[in-house]
Formats: structure tokens, C-alpha cells, sequence
């Protein structure tokens, strides 16, 4: 049975990592504003950020889970991958902020109340733990899921430089470490955007999915009993968990006498599912010599 979009599976995952972002993004604003840490500053306006993806991703998901019409033929499951985007975008975006204000702080580091500092940094910290461990097996189905828990699992390394750096202020006196983990966060941050903006990216453009070998495919298609050949033979990637592939298939001609077309279709995908976990196949069936009439021809 076709697959739906992979993000649909975990909304209620998604849905508690979201309520305990925002309850510690409040928790962050406020010792931020408070101890005067533009590190913990930072973090908040990450984890804000990463709550409103995670809120995209979670109406992504639903408008995913839309049935097909006869104008949009496979519903509006593109929706999760667009999210994504978002998110990279957002995740960018952010790490130039806190980059550039982290260089203006520099010169002129305000106080920081560390023991505070510290104090909400381990709260945030404990709440991304909890995040990871609800996302760490969702992540490896979903685009969406795998980007809200690229952003949490920042949002715990964030949490960490800012526990390090409240215990050098507090140690040391030295102002400038709360400058420093604000740089970390923000330089942090740009991996983890470039990483998923360029899975997005492959999507959009209909790469073959992440791990699929066309040669590979195309020599499993080949040993099908009256397959003599496969060409024009295209994958791409619907969303996360929805592989597709279409070709044109040439069989001999003994398989046409004999009306076993329907076999080889029901071989060739039996073999795209098991070996290459792809259910949504389109095969053209052709005779030997029919790719002499198609004028623009793929491999």
C-alpha cells in the first residue's frame, strides 16, 4: 500500500516538542533580559525560531496528509518539503543575527548575572534532551521531523555554550565569554541550515532519492523474466518517505504473444519494493525497436 507523508506519522511528537520549546523559550527571554546574557538572548531567539518551524512542520504535516484532486495529483504533500525550506531559511537567517551582534558586543561586553545564566541555560538543556529523545527516531523518515530535530539538537549545543560560558563569567569575571558562546551559537547554526537547504534542495530539483543507484535499479529491472531492456528511467522524491520512479520498459516479443504484460509489471514492482522500497512505480511497456520512434530519449 502507498506510503503518506512520513512527518504525518509523528504530529503528536512534534506537537509536544513544540509546547516545550515555547515553555522554554519564555523561561530564556526572561533570564536573559534579566542577568543582561546576550548568549541566553540568542539561544531564546534560536529556540523561537525552531518553535515556529516546528508549528510550520506541524501544519505542513496536515496539509501533507491532504487527499489527491484531479488539479493537484498528489495532494499537497510538496507542503512538508516547502516547510523545510522555511526552516533552513529561518536557521540561516538567525546565525547571521546573532553573529553580527555578538561582533558589536565585542568591544563593549555588558555585565551578566551568571548564576542565572547558568541556572535557565540547564533548564534548556533538559528540556532539548527530552526533544531529542522524542525526535531521534521520526528524523530518519521525515524532512520535517529530520529539520525540527536538527534545530533542537542546536538548541541543546546552544544550551551547553551557554552553561560554559555563565561558568567562565562567574570563575573568571571575564564578560567577553558570554560574546564567545553567542559566536558559537550563531557559527553552529550555519551547518545545520547548509545541510538541510541542500536535502530540500535535491528534492525540489527531483535528484534521485538519497542512497538510490539508477544502474543498480535499471540491472534489477533487467532480470526480470521478458525484460530486454530499460529506458528512459526516472526517480525523484515526492516528499520525505514517498519515493517515486517511471521508465519505459522493452520486453521481447514471446512476452507480448503470450499476454503476460500484466507479470511483468507485477515483477518489476515486487522488485522496486523489496529492493528499493519504492511503491509508486509507472512503467511504460514497449516492444523491441519501439525506442526508434521516441525522438527525445533518457538513458
Amino acid at each position: 500500500m502507498p506510503r503518506g507523508p512520513a512527518s504525518a506519522r509523528h504530529r503528536r511528537r512534534l506537537g509536544v516538542v513544540l509546547a516545550i520549546t515555547l515553555g522554554v523559550v519564555g523561561v530564556q527571554v526572561v533570564g536573559g533580559l534579566v542577568s543582561g546574557s546576550l548568549a541566553l538572548l540568542a539561544d531564546a531567539g534560536h529556540m523561537l525560531t525552531d518553535a515556529a518551524g516546528i508549528a510550520v512542520a506541524l501544519v505542513a504535516s496536515t496539509l501533507a496528509g491532504r487527499p489527491a484532486t484531479g488539479t493537484r495529483t498528489f495532494g499537497l504533500q510538496r507542503a512538508e518539503v516547502l516547510a523545510a525550506l522555511a526552516n533552513a531559511l529561518l536557521l540561516g537567517t538567525l546565525a547571521v543575527w546573532v553573529v553580527v551582534e555578538a561582533v558589536r558586543r565585542w568591544d563593549d561586553p555588558p555585565d551578566v548575572a551568571a548564576g542565572l545564566m547558568i541556572g535557565v541555560a540547564l533548564v534548556g538543556a533538559a528540556a532539548n534532551v527530552v526533544g531529542l529523545l522524542l525526535l531521534r527516531g521520526p528524523q530518519q523518515e521525515s524532512l520535517n521531523v529530520r529539520g525540527a530535530y536538527l534545530e533542537v539538537l542546536g538548541d541543546l549545543v546552544g544550551s551547553v555554550a551557554v552553561v560554559v560560558a555563565g561558568v567562565v563569567v562567574a570563575a573568571t569575571g571575564w564578560a567577553r565569554a558570554d560574546v564567545v558562546a553567542s559566536l558559537a551559537i550563531g557559527v553552529l547554526i550555519l551547518p545545520r541550515a547548509w545541510s538541510l537547504l541542500r536535502d530540500v534542495v535535491d528534492v525540489l530539483l527531483e535528484a534521485a532519492p538519497r542512497g538510490m543507484d539508477l544502474e543498480e535499479v535499471r540491472a534489477h529491472m533487467a532480470r526480470v523474466p521478458g525484460v530486454v531492456d530499460v529506458h528512459d528511467l526516472h526517480a525523484w522524491t515526492i516528499t520525505s518517505g514517498v519515493p517515486v520512479l517511471s521508465a519505459h520498459v522493452v520486453v521481447d516479443a514471446r512476452c507480448l504473444a503470450e499476454d503476460r504484460s500484466g507479470e511483468v509489471l507485477d515483477a518489476l514492482g515486487a522488485c522496486l519494493g523489496e529492493h528499493f522500497d519504492t511503491d509508486h512505480c509507472t512503467f511504460q511497456i514497449e516492444p523491441v525497436g519501439h525506442d526508434a520512434h521516441e525522438v527525445h530519449q533518457h538513458p
